[in-house]
């Protein structure tokens, strides 16, 4: 068996640290999103107004037509549309909505439909 001289040792591991590094920032980052946005982005009118309404607006009271909480109404869509990053990064870190919780597939459609450029769907 032969060994590797201390002369050669040192660029063999620069090779593997540098190959190492490139694997690791070549992985996507998805900003925190539940998974990657696949497929069409989700329907407004279908998916993401409901969702709204249930966990922010109707049912909860937060959001709801005259609110003056810092986030406002959000019922319709150019509320909501007004409000897509703020809703975007509320949701992602978890602060919203208020004493409730979204499931994985509900906080990945409120995600992915910003992240598809919040269209009016």
């Amino acid at each position: 068996m032969q060994m590797i001289s201390a002369g050669t040792r040192r660029p063999v591991c620069l090779l593997i640290a540098g190959f190492l590094f490139l694997l690791a920032c070549s992985k996507e980052e998805d900003s925190g999103n539940t998974g990657a946005c696949q497929g069409p982005t989700p329907s407004f009118a279908s998916n993401v107004l409901p969702l709204m309404q249930t966990k922010c607006a109707v049912n909860s009271g937060c959001h709801g037509t005259g609110a003056v909480n810092s986030g406002g109404p959000l019922t319709n869509f150019t509320q909501i549309k007004a409000k897509a990053a703020s809703i975007r990064s509320q949701v992602n870190a978890g602060l919203m909505p208020q004493g409730s919780s979204l499931s994985a597939a509900e906080k990945s459609t409120i995600l992915c439909w910003v992240d598809g450029g919040a269209p009016n769907n």
